[in-house]
């Protein structure tokens, strides 16, 4: 599973001109998962995404996660942090997951985010969506639960 996390002051995403995600500050979280992702990988991305430290306390440090702010999530499937670019130049997205086991996976994440308390607005699964966020830093970071970067 990978994911780009982008601390935002407000995102929303729209579908067929329909807002259907909306939050206030917090994260935009840009999901990608992979064929050999299961379970194991939602924990892991749950617990990367609510509490890596990205957040800045009084004395202006990232030093506060997600949680300690109670800041909302804005969760959007992107089949496209799969793709390669390495050969040609068309991107070859046979790394991604099956749609099916995608679509489960996302859903699971969102649903365990929710569990923990926090306020969780997705994107609609395999539509084509407009993601709009204003970047609050602009902080931005990489995750990938294989830990390959």
């Amino acid at each position: 599973m990978r994911a780009v996390l982008q601390r935002t002051l407000r995102s929303q995403v729209t579908v067929d001109g329909e807002v259907v995600g909306r939050i206030g500050a917090g994260l935009t979280v840009l999901l990608g998962v992979g064929p050999e992702d299961t379970a194991t990988d939602v924990q892991y991305m749950k617990d990367k995404i609510l509490h890596l430290r990205i957040f800045e306390d009084d004395a202006g440090k990232m030093n506060r996660s997600l949680l300690d702010t109670a800041g909302e999530l804005l969760i959007v499937s992107q089949f496209t942090l799969y793709g390669d670019c390495r050969k040609g130049r068309r991107p070859g997205f046979s790394s991604a997951a099956p749609p099916e086991l995608a679509k489960r996976l996302y859903e699971e994440l969102a649903a365990a985010c929710r569990a923990e308390g926090v306020t969780v607005a997705t994107g609609i699964f395999a539509a084509e969506m407009q993601v709009e966020l204003v970047n609050d830093g602009p902080v931005t970071m990489l995750l990938d639960s294989r830990k390959l970067f």
